[in-house]
This record gives C-alpha cells, structure tokens and sequence, in this order.
C-alpha cells in the first residue's frame, strides 16, 4: 500500500515482500490515518446495517434460530443437539459444527443468546478481513506489473475500499448467520495462499503460511459445505507456487501436504464418528436437504419445485412455506403449468396438500412426484439446462435486497417507487463488482485462475439448487473485491499517464 518501505524482496516471487508472517512491513503515519479513515467508513456502515437490520425476535431469527438451539443446548448440556417443542432435548447433524461452535464461544463469553454481540464480532471480522483482502490484492498485483510498487500499493487501496464499503457483504455481518466467519476465512486463505507462494523455501514461514491457510479452508469447510471448494480452487495455485518458486525438496513438500491434510481432515472425521455413533450413518458433511435421519425430505415436492422455480420471490413466497402453511395455487408463476389441463391437475395437488392440514404426507409427496416427472418429460432441456441456468443467473444479478425490509417484487414500480428505485440501484451496484472484477481477470493478476474457479466451481454447485437466494453467491466477493481492486488500480495508473 501507498507509504509502505518493503524490508525485504524475493526476486523469484516478482518483486513481493517476503516478510515474516506475522510481522507487517513498516507502516507511515499516511498509511495508518488512511487505513483507519477506510476501517472506520466500513465500521460506520456496519453497524448503520446492525441499528437497520437487527432484529431477533420470534420468528425472524430463522436459520439463525437453528444454529442458536444447538449452540445452546452445546454450553447447557453439552450435546450437539436442538430442543423441541415439549422441550426434550434431541440430538441433530443437519448443521455442520462451525458455526454453532463460534456462536457457543460468543455466547460463553457475552451471555446466552447475546446475538447482539454475535454481530459485533462479525463485523470485527468482516473489517479485519478486508484488510487481508487489500494486503492478497497488493500481492497479486504484481502479477500485472512486476516491479510496479505504486500499482501494487493502489490495488491494495482499492480493494480495501471497495470491501469495507460493500453493503451487500456488510449486510450478513449484522445478521447471525454463517456467511460473515466465511467471508473473513476465505480472505484469510486467499492471504495465506499469497503467502505461502512467495516464499523461496520450505522454512519456518512457509509452513506458517501452509498451516494458517489448512485452519482458514477447514474452518470455511465446517461454516458450510460448500466452503471445501476454495481447498479445490486453491490449492492447485500453492502446488504450482511450491514447484515453481522453491527448490526441489520433495520430501519437505510431501511432509508438510501430510500435515496440513491431517489438519484439515481431524475435525470431519471427528465429525463422520460422531454421526455414525449416534445415528449410525456415514455423514461427513451435512445432508444437502438439511434433513436429520429418520425425517421425510419430501423428494417429490423438491422436484416438482426444480420443474418452475427460478427467482427468490418464488423462493420465499411458496417453497420456505411449504410444509406447516397453506399454498395457493393462484400464487404459483405461469411457468408453473404449461396448460390449462396440467393447472387443474396441479390445483388437485395443491388441494390433496391443504386439506391434509399442511403436511406433506407420503400420498401428497407422490402426487407432486408424478406432477414433476410429467413436466420433466415435456420439457427435459428446460429443467436440466435452462432453468438452472437461470436460477444461478438470478442469485449472480438480482437486486440484493432479500435481507432488507423492502418488498422483494421490486419491478412493480406502481407500489412502491422508492423501494424500486432502491432495489435498481443495488442491481447497478452488483453490476459494477461484476464489471469491475471482469476487468481484473482481463488483467491476469497473479493467482486469477485460482479466483476464477473458485467463482466457477461454485457457480456449477449452485446449479443443483432447489431454490435460488442471492447469499449463495456471497461468498463470491473476496474474488470480486481483490480483482476490482486490480482494475481501479490499472484505471488509476491509465488516467495519471495521460495526464502526463
């Protein structure tokens, strides 16, 4: 960053400081008052979002509800367990440990469902992982222009603003819920990644760097599922960096891949035992319809679903009602029935659901089963291509206002014109990360393949989706962030040069 005296430079790593790992280059009064006016800018808009957006009461907790039952049940009974509604206490594996375990540890600290101090160390979280992003983007900035410091220090800058002034991303840190741990572990592995590969040998500080992205992938992997795929994304690039920057060592190499495997692997397979002890199934993860042994995943319905759902409205409106709230089948899209014959026979279905007080039993499953094979034989390139592709165009493009307290039908300018023009804006705004981090790519920083298949990867997972939520997507940003930050870098330096 702009101000920073490199104390050491690794020719092999292009000009990129090979510093100890936990100790920062030397920071200018310049760079500390401007890092501290950015932080406080990302601090204000967080905890504006925490006075907006907080709220904790009944049922507007939900996901977070499920997380805080088995954090409770963790520090007063010490089982990884939710309660019912009679009160007995019964043990769970839909939910992967990470975050039920950081919101134990915050509530052991600040008292017992303190959500409100849940939040403040996620933001605590969030800023100190923009910091790691502005510090990774410095670094991969010297991808583009070996040598180049000031670029560097710019992109560093840039991406430090644009992170910690992103209100989509600071919008989960005033929620209790998994996505902002997520956020700060993937910037703390993309920085450990760059790290890792400046290093000219296999000391003390690489395998701090190693160590340090193995704790920051795993806890993303325990956060949520998914989080495994920035192992998938990144470690290729730490493998091409230890080949390509490092003397032949292999077997220094194949030690420290050993370690950081055991690592990475002692907690999911602490994991695997415990679930195959209590419910004597093989569940590394946690199951995909977040569903416990022994309960029904309703297959028939989550198919049916798949044939015609393709925006969050649909999402929220009928799929997180259904089962335990009445559907209206005047509520469903068009593309829900390709003819007056199949809406009758899906009203039949609907009713055959209503009248069976809201449950989805094994007949009403069945029903919607049949429904959906018969949709997915007319039409099998709309379900399996078309419709999936739209989904994930949906959770990449839409306006990200599904955690705010505005209408989500956000077209019908006529009913609400400023919740409208809101909602454009932040459509404008998510356009402009997309642009911005499209440039960057264009750029080829260093490490941009190891960015790009993170975002790909995830984005082929998304395909399987049921139903969309822009917060799939989220943790996409670390990536948009650090290449945008490249681009408005390469933008600042065009513009100074023409000048001069």
């Amino acid at each position: 960053m702009e101000g920073v005296e490199e104390s050491q430079c690794n020719a092999r790593g292009a000009g990129v400081a090979g510093h100890d790992l936990f100790v920062r280059p030397a920071l200018t009064k310049r760079v500390v008052a401007w890092g501290s006016v950015a932080l406080a800018a990302g601090l204000v808009l967080r905890l504006g979002m925490l006075r907006w957006l907080f709220d904790v009461n009944g049922d507007s907790l939900g996901d977070a509800a499920v997380y805080g039952g088995i954090a409770k049940n963790l520090l007063l009974h010490g089982r990884y367990a939710l309660t019912a509604a009679n009160g007995a206490v019964y043990p769970t594996l839909l939910r992967l440990p990470g975050y039920p375990f950081f919101l134990a540890a915050c509530f052991r600290v600040f008292g017992t469902e303190n959500y409100f101090a849940v939040c403040c160390v996620q933001i605590a979280l969030e800023l100190a992982g923009c910091v790691l992003l502005a510090d990774f983007a410095r670094r991969a900035a010297q991808g583009v222009r070996p040598g180049d410091e000031i670029f560097a220090r710019r992109a560093g800058w840039a991406t430090l603003w644009l992170a910690v002034l992103c209100p989509f991303t600071a919008s989960y840190a005033a929620a209790p819920l998994a996505e902002a741990p997520t956020l700060f572990a993937l910037a703390l592995a993309m920085w450990a990644m760059a790290r890792f590969c400046e290093r000219t040998s296999f000391d003390r500080q690489g395998w701090a760097s190693a160590l340090v992205f193995t704790l920051a992938v795993t806890w993303a992997a325990l956060l949520r599922p998914d989080g495994a795929l920035a192992a998938v994304a990144f470690v290729p690039a730490m493998v091409a960096g230890a080949r390509h920057g490092k003397p032949k060592n292999s077997p220094r190499m194949a030690r420290m891949a050993v370690v950081c495997a055991l690592v990475a692997l002692a907690p999911f397979a602490a994991w695997t035992a415990r679930n195959w002890r209590v419910f004597h199934v093989f569940q590394p993860l946690a199951p995909r319809m977040a569903t416990d042994p022994g309960e029904d995943a309703q297959p028939g319905f989550e198919r049916w679903v798949q044939t015609w759902c393709l925006d969050f409205s649909s999402t929220y409106d009928i799929y997180w009602n259904v089962p335990d709230e009445p559907l209206d089948v005047n509520k469903l899209p068009a593309r829900a029935f390709d003819s007056a014959s199949q809406r009758a026979e899906t009203a039949a279905v609907v009713g055959q659901y209503n009248a069976a007080g809201y449950n989805l039993t094994p007949a009403v499953d069945a029903s919607f089963a049949r429904l959906a094979e018969e949709r997915i034989v007319a039409h099998p390139v709309r379900y399996y291509v078309w419709l999936p592709l739209g989904r994930v165009a949906d959770m990449w493009l839409r306006p990200r206002v599904e955690n705010l307290p505005i209408d989500l039908d956000w077209w019908v300018y006529g009913h609400h014109r400023a919740e409208t023009r809101f909602s454009w804006f932040y459509a404008a705004l998510n356009a402009a990360y997309l642009l911005l981090a499209a440039v960057g790519l264009w750029l080829r920083p260093r490490f941009w393949k190891a960015l790009l298949a993170y975002m790909l990867l995830r984005s082929a997972l998304l395909l399987t989706v049921n139903a969309p939520e822009a917060r799939y997507t989220i943790e996409c940003f670390p990536m948009l962030f650090a290449l945008g930050g490249v681009a408005l870098a390469a933008g600042m330096s065009s513009r100074l040069l023409r000048r001069g």
